[in-house]
């Protein structure tokens, strides 16, 4: 199994940092195999709907000479992307929220003169956050545009690992954290 990680978070120690160290030590347990790749070390230009790309269905074709293509990729080559991500005003961080647009036009070719193909069809889409609001009231409404955005992309989705910050003086990670996490992994390990 080959997986492609996005994080999103600006700090790599911080929370969802932290959330991802347990998951892919189980990763490496089950003999899978993932890049991993910090959006914010990436030049990722935002989308300005020029529809360049849809003139070549078998390619990204965006016009913008970034490093949105190597993540294409990367994206191409694996079995599941997983989109890890501290939770920002109810969405994800801005670089995420700029490649993922980018994507649904580069990925997808249904805005042309005609419909094409979504190149990424059928590979899966998980999502693991972090939140400072419970779950269901902090990653919520990013899970359901991301249940929205797979289905318009034909992608399937695997579901979402989402833990909570209790707060500054609370330290975020805990062993009940780190085995949701491991589980998370089995979870998407069992269902390819």
């Amino acid at each position: 199994m080959k997986y492609c990680i996005l994080m999103g978070s600006p700090r790599e120690t911080g929370n969802t940092a932290s959330l991802l160290k347990p998951f892919i030590e189980e990763l490496g347990a089950c003999g899978s195999e993932y890049d991993l790749i910090s959006l914010y070390n990436k030049n990722i230009s935002p989308c300005i709907a020029c529809r360049v790309c849809q003139a070549d269905w078998t390619k990204f074709g965006c016009r913008f000479v970034d490093d949105a293509q190597e993540i294409f990729d990367k994206i191409l080559e694996s079995d599941i992307v997983v989109l890890a991500t501290p939770i920002y005003s109810w969405y994800c961080t801005p670089p995420m929220k700029s490649l993922l647009d980018r994507l649904v036009y580069g990925m997808n070719k249904f805005y042309g003169d005609e419909k094409g193909p979504s190149l990424w069809a059928g590979r899966k889409l998980a999502l693991v956050t972090t939140c400072g609001y419970r779950p269901e009231k902090g990653s919520d409404l990013f899970e359901a545009g991301m249940e929205r955005y797979c289905k318009h992309s034909q992608l399937i989705y695997a579901g979402m690992l989402a833990e909570r910050d209790q707060g500054y003086g609370h330290s975020f990670m805990n062993k009940e954290k780190e085995k949701r996490a491991r589980q998370f992994v089995r979870k998407l390990e069992n269902n390819m």
